[in-house]
């Protein structure tokens, strides 16, 4: 069969695959359910087409292209949706008097806990990359390593100057219209900070001029049911989405490559297991069950996990909260702030692993305490403003390796299996993001423990 063949038969046996879940969706199967059923056929389908074609041939790349109509596309109406969500879930909040009493204490709870768990999260990776022997010096550049440490130079030097003050005034909005287009890696906390002047100029109009202020708070509420149907529409695409993208990535992955480097890929996982599993010993702390978490919060972290985008899961972030008795505020707020602050994977192990991996190539030796409690603190203070999308990862481990004064270009070399690192620390991400809003939600004693426990509760009924 010729090359264009081979394509359409692959087209055709995806459009059989989204066919199946479309009928597990008419009867009436679980969310959680479809959307494990599509990562499992991704994962074989890709596997399929890789050990038939082969991951570099023709067949293979043309048919990731078409396939990637459906899992690009998913992701990208996700990231359509993310601005506007974050904008108005806030001011929602201000609106339906969700934090108007505690917004100070509230917000000063989720900014702690991202920033905590990251920092405890760098000390995870600094122990693992240590426990594994990790060193730069064990990888061998190729021509993509190569080429990916100086693009990582480059836009080191484009960063360069950003001490701390300056990542401060990055945060704040000064063109919001701009933010609302997520120009900028701070965008998404621009936006936060943005709807939040709006929302505290609402409680002083309300004050003053009640009519109007219900009048507005009509308006945002008629948004904001507008924008959540948006939402349930795309989030009911996700089976579709996790399968075509789970598909792409296997059949694109290079397996002689993650087997090369199998040591620093599983001690990469070794880091977010622990790290996962601390998140669970807080929840477990703060006398919730842990199981529960699991179950309701599996769809968003397989989302997660299969999209590698933090900002594309915010929708279902938010959701899953709230089926976890989290209030409508609080889970706004920290789905919102962690997407841009305290990113437990892409702003905690993997620049720490990176650090601690790099730093003999130039004298330093990574078991000082010294240089530990540097890489800890430099890794938490640089947290803040870390996109949620691609990249946010290398912009983190820029910032840290240029302020601990080691070679950027170094953080290139595991180019060829970063893709499959990246899945599980945007899981990671996700999940400690719905830690804050969870244990900042008991801390308040504003969570539902009625709702976390009932197994009911599940965004399946929404989607």
């Amino acid at each position: 069969m010729t090359t264009t063949w081979l394509v359409i038969l692959n087209i055709a046996i995806m459009l059989l695959l989204i066919i199946g879940l479309f009928y597990m969706q008419k009867k009436h199967i679980s969310f959680s359910k479809r959307v494990f059923t599509a990562l499992g056929l991704g994962i074989v389908f890709g596997f399929a087409l890789q050990f038939i074609y082969g991951p570099t041939s023709e067949v293979v790349a043309k048919s990731s292209g078409w396939i990637n109509i459906v899992g690009g596309g998913y992701v990208k109406f996700l990231q359509m949706i993310v601005m506007p969500l974050v904008f108005i879930s806030i001011l929602t909040a201000f609106t339906r008097l969700k934090l108007s009493n505690n917004i100070g204490k509230i917000s000063s709870l989720i900014l702690g806990l991202l920033v905590a768990t990251t920092a405890i999260a760098a000390a995870v990776g600094i122990a693992t990359t240590l426990g594994f022997n990790l060193e730069s010096v064990q990888i061998s550049q190729g021509d993509a390593e190569v080429a990916r440490g100086e693009m990582l130079e480059q836009k080191n030097l484009e960063l360069g100057g950003r001490d701390l003050p300056q990542q401060i005034l990055d945060l704040l909005p000064a063109n919001p219209f701009l933010d609302l287009t997520g120009a900028r890696p701070t965008s998404t906390i621009s936006v936060v900070i943005f709807a939040a002047f709006i929302g505290m100029a609402y409680l002083g109009v309300r004050r003053k001029a009640p009519e109007q202020a219900e009048f507005f708070s009509k308006i945002v509420d008629a948004f904001y049911a507008v924008i959540m149907r948006v939402v349930t529409i795309i989030l009911r695409m996700t089976p579709y989405g996790v399968l075509a993208i789970m598909t792409k990535t296997v059949a694109l992955s290079d397996i002689d490559a993650i087997l090369k480097l199998g040591k620093f890929v599983l001690a990469s996982y070794v880091a977010l297991l622990i790290m996962f599993g601390i998140h669970l010993l807080l929840l477990t702390f703060a006398g919730l069950n842990p199981v529960t978490y699991i179950r309701k919060a599996f769809p968003v972290l397989t989302f997660a996990f299969t999209s590698r985008t933090s900002a594309g899961a915010l929708p279902l972030n938010i959701k899953t909260q709230k089926s976890l008795g989290v209030p409508e505020g609080i889970a706004n707020f920290a789905g919102s702030f962690g997407l841009s602050i305290g990113q437990n994977g892409c702003a905690g192990i993997y620049p720490a692993m990176l650090a601690v991996m790099i730093a003999p190539t130039v004298g330093i030796d990574p078991l000082t305490p010294s240089f530990i409690a540097t890489v800890i603190a430099i890794v938490a203070i640089s947290s803040f403003g870390v996109a949620g999308v691609g990249g946010g990862a290398t912009f983190a481990a820029i910032l840290v390796l240029s302020a601990l004064n080691l070679p950027v270009a170094l953080a290139g070399l595991l180019i060829s299996v970063e893709p499959l690192i990246d899945m599980g620390r945007t899981a990671l991400n996700v999940s400690g993001s719905m830690t804050a809003g969870i244990l900042t939600s008991r801390a308040t004693g504003e969570i539902d423990s009625g709702v976390y426990n009932n197994m009911n509760e599940k965004i399946e009924a929404e989607v």
